[in-house]
């Protein structure tokens, strides 16, 4: 097999050939056919995040076939396609388990961070951690989902029913979720970097009824708003866009610190709130869903051996929509 590790923080991705793998007990093998590019990819490389497994295959937005089983796995069979998500594989014994709220497990493993990920020709997966995709899309167009769309529709539940939805940050999540929210019902008001036209053009091109930059205010006040962009002093701008009893999301898993800001801007029971991850039964709700959602993934795609070049591209803003790698 073939895959784009990651040897040092901070270094470029090397192109490596491994010794096939076979899969464990209550493991899948996944010939990979496709694997998004996530901003948590560039997280993981820039050591934002602690105590990564090193060298470690980057890349959880994972769609392929399966072509090896091991053993005691049950529900799933040779040349499945199936989605392989951030999360990996959780103890089932912890606190948080049994509550039921395994994104928050106390033991996880996360694909791409602290077990070998989808840059790669093949992956290993925990059986139940991955999701059945069935046939309808092509590969490309469903790797996004697989984060972007999940952390991106666990946000929008959190955020509450609200019709009255800002989204700040217009990239791979938002551009997913803009349309989930937009088949609901809701409005939807982008907030993009400052002068970024072609974003906002974008946004609005999808149903957004407002878009401007994140220094702007709304043109009415907000039900909710969901926070992107790994961007701290967007959490009081987006406390001052919603209204009394309105609800802001942070959805990264990794954010520059929060500034100070008047007490004011929480009163009047507004909530701020953060997603971690996802569950299992967050991937089921959402992807039984997506084939009546009519939703249209924006993707630029690049090969395997392209990868620093689309991390690259994704630092920089250079595509609207997500980035996906095809081995």
């Amino acid at each position: 097999m073939q895959a784009m590790v990651l040897k040092a923080l901070r270094t470029p991705l090397e192109w490596t050939t491994l010794p096939d793998r076979q899969p464990g007990p209550g493991q899948i093998r996944v010939k990979v056919s496709a694997c998004g590019v996530c901003r948590t990819d560039l997280h993981v490389i820039d050591g934002d995040l602690p105590d990564p497994q090193l060298p470690i295959i980057p890349g959880h937005e994972i769609v392929g076939r399966i072509d090896a089983i091991g053993s005691g796995v049950d529900g799933l069979k040779m040349g499945d396609r199936v989605g392989i998500p951030w999360l990996g594989h959780t103890c089932g014994t912890c606190p948080y388990c049994r509550m039921q709220r395994e994104n928050l497990c106390d033991h996880p493993e996360f694909t791409g961070f602290t077990r070998d990920g989808g840059f790669a020709t093949a992956t290993i997966a925990d059986a139940r951690f991955a999701f059945t995709l069935g046939e309808a899309g092509s590969d490309v167009s469903l790797a996004p989902l697989l984060c972007a769309g999940l952390i991106g529709w666990r946000s929008l539940v959190i955020a509450g029913a609200g019709k009255k939805l800002g989204l700040y940050g217009f990239g791979a999540a938002a551009h997913i979720i803009a349309q989930v929210a937009l088949w609901q019902g809701r409005s939807i008001f982008a907030f993009t970097k400052p002068g970024d036209t072609v974003t906002q053009d974008f946004a609005r091109s999808l149903g957004a009824i407002w878009a401007g930059g994140s220094d702007e205010a709304p043109p009415e006040l907000l039900d909710a708003a969901i926070i992107f962009a790994t961007v701290g002093a967007l959490v009081p701008l987006g406390l001052r866009a919603v209204r009394k009893g309105g609800t802001v999301v942070c959805a990264g898993i990794h954010m520059s610190d929060l500034p100070s800001f008047p007490y004011g801007l929480l009163w009047e029971e507004r909530q701020l709130l953060s997603v971690a991850n996802l569950t299992r039964q967050d991937g089921i709700d959402f992807l039984r869903q997506v084939p009546d959602m009519g939703i249209v993934t924006h993707t630029t795609t690049y090969r395997l051996e392209e990868a620093n070049q689309a991390l690259a591209d994704l630092r920089a803003g250079r595509f609207d929509g997500a980035a996906v790698l095809v081995p």
